[in-house]
């Protein structure tokens, strides 16, 4: 046990890789785990499902799924009626912005997120957001994660009568998928629990051409470990 000792945290958790890495580092770290997932229209929902296998393997004191509908606003491959991109290449995948983007999300679920740090107590909100091998998401930048910080401290009662102080813990933001995969492993992280893909079929099968699939699948071939995901097209 580290720097937690025993605090709560919340975790964003969306039942993919990268969340439930992060998860089990706050776990290793020794916070107490609060999850916090999110319906909110996505085409594949099938991440939540994704989202409880990982929070109940990893021991969570209490897993939120939130109800809110982005469809509301659309904009994004998923949540309104656009395809969603596949059989891009590596170059096509790290230029610009796809329409996989959904507007504003991750700024929506930081908010929950300290919304119900401020009532736990629970000055550490955890995230999963990664910067190397990712689509290119703003949101996902460390810049993003630091301004957000500074104006969590500046938004909530606790923190500005100084009982709270918001950190946001971005611990894989500068790894990449293969360092991601090696280390949740080594934390107990069974990625057969986890699904990445944007675009899966209604059993849950991943389409293994997406972006989410690309990355995910060059993850497990970079990192030299048998990739666990039910693909489709097997590829």
């Amino acid at each position: 046990m580290s720097g937690g000792a025993g605090k709560p945290a919340v975790v964003l958790v969306s039942g993919g890789m990268d969340s439930a890495t992060t998860l089990a580092i706050a776990r290793a770290e020794g916070f107490r785990l609060y999850a916090m997932s999110f319906r909110y229209g996505q085409r594949h929902h099938v991440e939540l499902q994704a989202a409880q296998r990982v929070c109940q393997a990893l021991g969570v004191e209490q897993h939120r799924v939130v109800e809110i509908d982005l469809r509301a606003f659309g904009g994004s491959a998923l949540t309104d009626q656009l395809p969603v991109p596949k059989g891009r290449s590596w170059e096509e995948i790290g230029a610009g912005i796809p329409v996989t983007y959904v507007p504003a999300r991750n700024t929506i679920f930081l908010a929950y997120a300290l919304a119900w740090g401020e009532v736990l107590g629970a000055a550490d909100i955890f995230i999963g957001v990664n910067a190397i091998d990712y689509s290119g998401y703003p949101d996902c930048r460390p810049e993003f994660i630091a301004a957000f910080e500074r104006m969590a401290n500046l938004a909530l009662k606790a923190a500005v009568e100084g009982s709270l102080h918001v950190r946001i813990h971005t611990p894989l933001v500068h790894c990449t998928k293969a360092e991601i995969i090696r280390k949740g492993l080594e934390l107990g992280v069974d990625f057969s629990w986890t699904t990445s893909c944007y675009d899966p079929d209604p059993e849950g099968r991943a389409c293994g051409e997406c972006d989410a699939c690309q990355l995910r699948r060059r993850g497990f071939l970079e990192a030299g470990v048998p990739d666990p995901t039910l693909y489709r097209n097997a590829p």
